[in-house]
């Protein structure tokens, strides 16, 4: 292989590397290992084309438009590509986002009958505080498997929680994706920091922590059902040679996910 194409191996490898870190916005699972980013092109000028596709023509536009942004975004970070160019295919609204993401317009200006006069900022937030949630459960369920007590759990201070050594796959890699939203939020900065509060940023009480497991279990639960519909969909939908059939609206409104108003669901 000469310098060239290794040199273009490199580059699309560092692309999927960055993809990997866009998230559904309220599924909090990678659009990569969700199957929805279909292929990358670089190009010798630093041009990336990304194509992907979500799991029904009917997806809710809010969330196409998140992620057509999100991977623009994270692709261009990278120092040598000159234009990341997202190109979602096969949704009812594709044109208008494809445009509007490649224009760095927002979405209430690519998209004005989905957010007269509005933006995705609160929709962001939201899902920020789902993401958290899941990932939260998560650790603390593992501590508790790991034989820490509840006192000690709401107690544990980042430091220690840093020092902890996790078996699980799973939980391994959902370590460092917790802690990175602690610190984006502000919710623990310093090393003597609780590494367990509530979004709020208030303690939580050990008597408390048993009711507020059950609420973020209704979180989890809600976002793995949805997380199980988009992938059966995606599959169904990769099975059809030209995706005409699945353009047709089903019972449950496509994907299951409606459009959600920039002001909230």
């Amino acid at each position: 292989m000469d310098a060239s194409l290794r040199e273009q191996d490199r580059r699309t490898s560092e692309v999927w590397q960055r993809l990997a870190l866009v998230t559904d916005p309220e599924l909090d699972e990678s659009v990569t290992d969700l199957g929805f980013v279909e292929h990358v092109t670089v190009n010798d000028d630093g041009d990336v084309d990304i194509v992907f596709r979500l799991p029904t023509y009917w997806c809710s536009a809010n969330f196409a438009f998140l992620m057509a942004d999100d991977m623009r975004r994270a692709v261009s970070s990278l120092p040598w590509v000159r234009e990341a160019r997202p190109q979602l295919r096969d949704h009812m609204v594709a044109e208008q986002i494809n445009r509007g993401v490649r224009e760095r317009r927002s979405f209430a200006d690519a998209l004005r009958e989905f957010a007269p006069g509005g933006s995705l900022d609160e929709l962001r937030e939201k899902f920020r505080r789902k993401a958290f949630e899941r990932r939260q459960e998560v650790m603390i369920l593992a501590l508790r498997g790991l034989g820490y007590e509840d006192p000690e759990i709401c107690r544990m201070s980042l430091r220690s929680f840093d020092e902890v050594e996790f078996t699980s796959p799973d939980v391994a890699r959902q370590k460092p994706r917790y802690r990175a939203l602690l610190i984006e939020t502000g919710l623990a900065c310093l090393p003597e920091d609780r590494a367990f509060v509530a979004y709020e940023g208030a303690p939580i009480k050990r008597h408390e922590l048993a009711s507020y497991l059950q609420r973020l279990r209704g979180v989890r639960i809600n976002m793995e059902f949805n997380s199980s519909l988009c992938r059966g969909l995606l599959a169904v939908r990769d099975r059809e040679p030209d995706g005409t059939s699945e353009r047709m609206p089903s019972p449950c409104g496509g994907c299951g996910r409606r459009a959600v108003p920039s002001g909230g669901p």
